[in-house]
This record gives structure tokens, sequence and C-alpha cells, in this order.
């Protein structure tokens, strides 16, 4: 009985004991599949914070031409301090939009002066070029509400052609509005070259209505590759050759029939010593890429610049239409 008994107790030992094997075999098998899974999970994608997908792939602008299309620069706003300083930011943009506008060195800019249409002799147009201007404040806006999304950024350029009625262009010789002559010594042949030359350029130059008008770009170089010759020019108080020498007898004209009219100066220069031919403080001096007369026509209606070269004389007469004749700006 005895011996019956110590068999039964090992029997079951030995069937718990496998019972207890199995269960922890079974925990031990759960747990390194709980354990295994999270590595097979690392294999698919995840999705990152944003601070890593920063790293990875970077925000950027393309700053955009509007005739072309073409991308003429890209800036990564992080790079430049966007979410680190921003007033060193803004002052970067800035930058950018300034040297964009106005050009480097090495590069030209996009802001252009207006070239105004004139006449030939035969009473044809020859065509000129819009006033173009890239606003940086606007520019500058666009890059700053674009920083944090990221897009393509047309840079906002502005054109004016100039403002006249073709119809007004037979009737633009019709009547004279002002008028103002300077005298020279016909024995200066030289001067007097030059005189010519930049009074030809001039000559039948239409001016609308809120034109823009630039006596260096409407002239343009005065260089020997032009025609001019070498004559005493006024600098620095002194009396010196100077190739073109005598064109400011021309731009002191203009100056005294246009400002006989309704115009807004923009920029004009005196020289440093008085001069002969206009009255005192009634001259206007210009040096081709350095000092410019500028001014806008504020009257509304279109005029004609019309120059007469003479022996001993130059005139300068603003005619036109008899539409316009009496209007003021």
């Amino acid at each position: 009985m005895k011996r019956w008994i110590v068999a039964l107790v090992i029997l079951c030992s030995i069937g718990l004991a496998g019972c207890i094997e199995k269960t922890v075999n079974e925990e031990l098998e759960t747990n390194d599949n709980e354990q295994k899974q999270p590595m097979e999970d690392l294999k698919t994608p995840v999705t990152y914070d944003k601070e890593a997908k920063k790293e990875t792939n970077p925000l950027v602008l393309n700053i955009i031409d509007p005739n072309t299309l073409e991308i003429i620069k890209t800036i990564s706003p992080i790079d430049l301090g966007y979410e680190t300083d921003f007033e060193t930011y803004k002052k970067e943009i800035e930058k950018l939009a300034y040297e964009l506008a106005r050009g480097t060195e090495t590069e030209a800019g996009y802001d252009k002066r207006m070239v105004l249409d004139k006449m030939d002799e035969d009473g044809q147009i020859i065509k000129g070029s819009p006033r173009i201007i890239l606003k940086e404040s606007e520019l500058v806006d666009r890059i700053v509400e674009a920083s944090l999304t990221g897009k393509d950024i047309e840079i906002p350029l502005y054109v004016t052609e100039s403002s006249y009625n073709v119809e007004d262009i037979a009737h633009l010789e019709d009547v004279i509005i002002a008028s103002y002559t300077t005298y020279f010594n016909i024995s200066d042949v030289n001067r007097n070259k030059n005189i010519e030359l930049s009074a030809k350029a001039i000559n039948n130059v239409i001016v609308g209505s809120g034109d823009y008008f630039s006596f260096n770009d409407i002239v343009g170089p005065r260089n020997e590759l032009n025609g001019y010759e070498p004559a005493p020019e006024i600098i620095n108080k002194k009396l010196v050759m100077g190739i073109g020498g005598g064109v400011c007898q021309t731009s002191s004209t203009l100056f005294n029939v246009v400002d006989q009219l309704s115009v807004k100066y923009i920029e004009r220069h005196h020289h440093s010593l008085d001069v002969g031919y206009v009255p005192k403080g009634r001259d206007a001096t210009v040096s081709y890429d350095a000092l410019d007369f500028r001014f806008q026509n504020t009257q509304d209606g279109p005029f004609l610049l019309k120059a007469i070269y003479g022996n001993g004389f130059l005139t300068i007469e603003v005619r036109t239409s008899r539409e316009y004749e009496n209007i003021e700006g």
C-alpha cells in the first residue's frame, strides 16, 4: 500500500512538472514574440517629427521671373536664420530684394528707367522702352509669408509704358507752349559739335503725361565712338578738357524751357562754377553714368521737344496739340 502511494506521488510530481515546464515555455515564447514585434516594425516607414523632417528635407523657396518663368534664386529660410533670428533673416531678404531690383557690380537689376519714344524725320515712331520697377517691399512680404510653407514666388514687376495716344502724334507740333534760347561762340568748333549732337538726340522726343525724361538715357554716352569731341568742361571748379564738353549747355537750355511747364524734378545738379550761357543758378550739369537731369511730366497731356541748332545759338521748344494747349497739371 505504501509503495502504491509513493508511486502515485512521484507520478503526479512528474505530471505537474510537465505542466509547469509547458507553462513556462509558453510564457517565454509569448514574451519572445512580443519583443520581436517592435524589431520587425523598424523595417517599416515611420513618421518623423517636424524637426527630424527639416533635417532630411529642408524647406526652400524658389524666386521666379514672371516673364520667363525661370528660377532666378533659391533660398533656404532655415539657413538664413528664419527660426533663430528673424531680424537678421529679414535683413538678408531685404538685401536680396535690393540686389534683384538695382543690380550688383556683376549683374544688372530688374529696375529700368523709361526711354521715351521719338519721331524720326518722316514722322514715324522710334520706340523707346517702358519703366520697370521691382517693388522691393512687396517681394520681402511675399518671401516672409512663404517662409513657413514654402512655394514658388514671382517677383513683383511694375511696367509703365509711355502715356500718349497715337492719334495725338500728328498734332503735337501744332503750338509752341514754351521756348528758350542760349548762345555760344561759333569759333569753338569742337564744343559746338557736342552741342549739336546732344541737341539732335533730344529733338522730337515725345513726353507723355506722367512720363519720366532722363537726359543721359536719351542722349547716351558722350564718347568718341558717338562722334563727341574734346572740349573745355567744368570739373571741381576747374576748366579742363574732356570728351563731350559743351553738352551741359544743351541740358541747361532744356531745364530753362521745361521749367516753364508743370513738371516734377527727379534729379538736377549745378556746376561748381557759374556758366555764362544761362543766369546764375539756372544750369543743369550732366555727366554720363554720374550726374543726370531728370524730370516727370505732370501735365495732363503729352508734349514734343524740338531742338533747333543754329549759327551761334540753340533753341529748345516745347510743342503740343491745340487740345492740350491750355491744360496744366
